[in-house]
């Protein structure tokens, strides 16, 4: 498996890509690969930084695992393919949006959002499939830590939309001085109706842009 991101991104995160956990968390991907049904599909893998380059993020959505059933994870945190049916959490967030915003997205691909600088990052990239967690703990965390760090220091006015414990954990490397910090519950059917549904953290991060003379985001 050859390592390829966008040039922007190569640039930011070359010497990460030199560090020994990440040459160790490369060969043991390429292994699950060679052996396993793993998901996404390894094209896929940093689909999320292909779409999104690093001076065109305007919001970053932090996910935990990609999704681990059949064609539905796509390199986008919360995201499917077109087609697929949206899962519980994706559900809940279009049904947020849609009070927040008086209407609901029509495709749960979110390609859309991510041309318009919001970066979809999953804390682990990479999962076996039916195996929930299956590659946490073998460096990814490390590798996307330093990415939310990355743009914490080396841009400002960002919005950060952090739901639920596990991304709040991740995003303690933000400094809240430079950029927006929305917290919330996560939107899974077991956490959403304990403060996910009704946080409007869609309008607030339009609101955030706008302050700052940016395009809002398109969120449907």
């Amino acid at each position: 498996m050859k390592v390829k991101i966008h040039p922007s991104w190569e640039e930011k995160l070359g010497e990460e890509f030199q560090k020994p956990y990440f040459k160790d968390l490369v060969e043991f991907v390429k292994g699950e690969y060679g052996a396993k049904t793993v998901y996404p599909p390894p094209t896929s893998i940093f689909r999320a930084f292909d779409l999104c380059p690093f001076d065109g993020v305007k919001v970053v959505i932090l996910g935990q695992d990609p999704y681990h059933g059949p064609n539905q994870a796509n390199g986008l945190c919360f995201a499917v393919h077109e087609g697929v049916a949206n899962p519980p959490s994706l559900n809940n967030i279009f049904k947020e949006i849609e009070a927040d915003l008086g209407k609901r997205p029509k495709s749960g691909d979110l390609e859309k959002w991510a041309k318009q600088g919001v970066l979809l990052l999953n804390a682990t990239l990479t999962v076996e499939a039916g195996q929930a967690g299956s590659h946490q703990r073998k460096g990814w965390e490390q590798f996307t830590d330093a990415v939310v760090k990355k743009l914490s220091d080396e841009r400002a006015g960002l919005v950060f939309m952090l739901w639920g414990r596990y991304a709040q954990e991740r995003g303690r490397v933000v400094d809240f001085l430079k950029h927006q910090v929305l917290t919330a519950a996560h939107p899974s059917p077991l956490s959403a109706h304990s403060g996910f549904f009704g946080c409007k953290h869609f309008s607030q991060a339009n609101n955030y842009l706008e302050s700052r003379g940016e395009e809002p985001i398109d969120w449907l």
